[in-house]
């Protein structure tokens, strides 16, 4: 049932509990970053081995991009929960607790 023009439509769960979740997620890959790089890193140089055969080649190449993919992929699946949330309702949760109101439930 759509609201007034420019009114939140109020939802049942909590969209600032869901939006700080995904902080802490992105905090902890954020810590993870430097290893991902440097998994890649080992891979481009095992890459590199002299006379390496080139199915060895390709499957280190997989691989790398598999580390890559996925850890983009993350990122993505991430900024769609962020875009999932209503726009405006973790402001106006916000604001609500800062005035010590309550979220409709409704």
């Amino acid at each position: 049932m759509p609201g007034k023009e420019g009114e939140i439509m109020p939802i049942k769960w909590s969209a600032l509990k869901v939006s700080e979740a995904m902080d802490k997620v992105e905090l902890q890959l954020s810590y993870t970053q430097p290893f991902i790089n440097e998994a890649v890193a080992i891979i481009q140089e095992a890459r590199r081995i002299p006379n390496l055969a080139g199915y060895m080649d390709g499957r280190l190449a997989h691989v790398q991009w598999d580390i890559t993919e996925k850890f983009n992929r993350i990122h993505t699946g991430i900024e769609a929960v962020r875009k999932a949330i209503p726009e405006g309702a973790v402001e106006e949760e916000r604001n609500s607790l800062k005035r010590g109101t309550t979220q409709s439930l409704i």
